[in-house]
């Protein structure tokens, strides 16, 4: 597997400074940075035309299929303070037999990653860049699977971690981030409450908030998704992207991939539509898009079986909804029967298994489909987040008795 030992050991790095997502005003890179003044992500700029002259697509083509391919477009300076399990690409995967008309339907598989989610790509950079300035202690809120790579990658740098969930967080979730070698508590509210803790108690405790969007660099380690699929497509990119959004991070980042690819002259097409998908029991990005709002409300008694997207209130909503509306796009909301459905389906007709935040973005594929959002023809991305293997599966409880008759003719019923 490709390691961070394929880099050089003092490596170009083309940042050129941070700017606040919401107002634009620059602030110095290469210090320990988390909101804006404005209270806002903060951004990472690179200059891209000097970063254009570094790098082609042909020698990108000869270097290993890893996250660490793309070290011009990423922060770390560095080679001794990337964090890294080895994070290899991730694969793209037809359902010919799903498939509505002449576009292809594509899953990209997000759980061969490390800690088996999509988490682990803007963790190990977020993780990296703390290393890099200096950090030694480290919280974070999590719905499950962000915890758990935190918590690996804390461990891997040498971080003490701290964690907190939602009570109703699946077990497997909770033991990973302990098995890890994080601590972590179970809280009784949602995963704000649990943000709320981790803020409070941040002078206390000293830690640094890795809270979603709440420091830069997850959404550099998330970015790789969008530079990879256009590799992985020959740089082109699909018709469409359906992304389980709850922080939004994945899709922030995507599209300010597409965007630097773009001004580097390596996208020349129409950018992806990106469609941010939510759950009828906690939409605040579709409630915001329909309403023409740039910020989404907090989400009141938000509930779903998609815990990964239960997501009330987010700091990057604006940055979320204006990439859903520049690449003319959507937000939609499928409700928890249509998730279970669509995973049962993708499961049975295809063997993919894939995880409930996934298998929405299936059910929204066939609800757009059906009603003419998108058309049968688009060839369209759903980004499957993590492994299945997670979460809890519906019970097979059928047994034989090897020392009886078997009667062969009723397996088949």
């Amino acid at each position: 597997m490709p390691t961070c030992d394929n880099l050089t050991a003092e490596r170009q790095t083309f940042v050129t400074h941070l700017e606040c997502g919401l107002e634009g005003d620059r602030y110095e890179a290469d210090v320990l940075q988390g909101l804006s003044a404005a209270g806002r992500p903060l951004l990472v700029r690179y200059d891209l035309d000097a970063l254009k002259n570094a790098i082609s697509q042909q020698e990108l083509a000869s270097r290993p299929a890893d996250l660490w391919r793309y070290r011009e477009f990423l922060p770390v300076r560095r080679r001794e303070n990337i964090v890294s399990l080895g994070e290899a690409h991730t694969p793209l995967i037809r359902l010919p037999s799903l498939e509505a008309g002449a576009g292809q339907l594509i899953i990209k598989d997000e759980g061969r990653l490390p800690t088996g989610s999509f988490k682990a790509r803007g963790l190990c950079m977020a993780v990296s860049m703390a290393r890099e300035l200096g950090v030694k202690r480290v919280a974070m809120p999590t719905n499950g699977n962000a915890g758990a790579a935190l918590a690996a990658y804390a461990s891997r740098a040498g971080m003490e971690s701290y964690v907190f969930c939602p009570e109703d967080t699946p077990e497997v979730n909770v033991r990973e981030i302990a098995a890890q070698g994080a601590r972590v508590w179970r809280v009784n509210g949602l995963i704000n409450d649990c943000g709320r803790i981790v803020g409070e108690g941040r002078k206390s405790m000293g830690w640094f908030d890795f809270s979603t969007l709440k420091e830069p660099y997850r959404i550099e380690g998330k970015k790789t998704m969008g530079l990879e699929l256009a590799d992985q497509l020959g740089w082109n990119v699909p018709d469409a992207i359906f992304y389980p959004t709850g922080g939004g991070t994945g899709l922030i980042g995507m599209w300010k991939a597409f965007n630097e690819l773009k001004e580097l002259g390596w996208l020349t097409g129409k950018l992806p539509k990106m469609i941010a998908v939510q759950a009828e029991g906690c939409a605040p990005m579709v409630r915001a898009f329909e309403a023409g709002e740039r910020h989404a409300q907090l989400w009141e008694n938000a509930h779903t079986i998609a815990s990964g997207i239960r997501v009330p209130v987010a700091v990057g909503d604006f940055l979320i909804l204006d990439a859903v509306r520049e690449s003319g796009g959507f937000a939609t909301a499928v409700s928890d029967e249509s998730i279970s459905a669509g995973l049962e389906e993708v499961a049975s007709r295809e063997g993919f298994l894939m995880c409930p935040e996934g298998a929405a973005t299936y059910a929204a594929w066939k609800q757009a489909t059906q009603s003419g959002r998108i058309s049968k023809d688009d060839t369209c991305v759903l980004f499957n987040c993590a492994t299945g293997l997670k979460y809890p599966l519906e019970p097979a409880e059928e047994s034989l008795d090897c020392t009886q008759p078997i009667d062969y003719s009723q397996l088949a019923e």
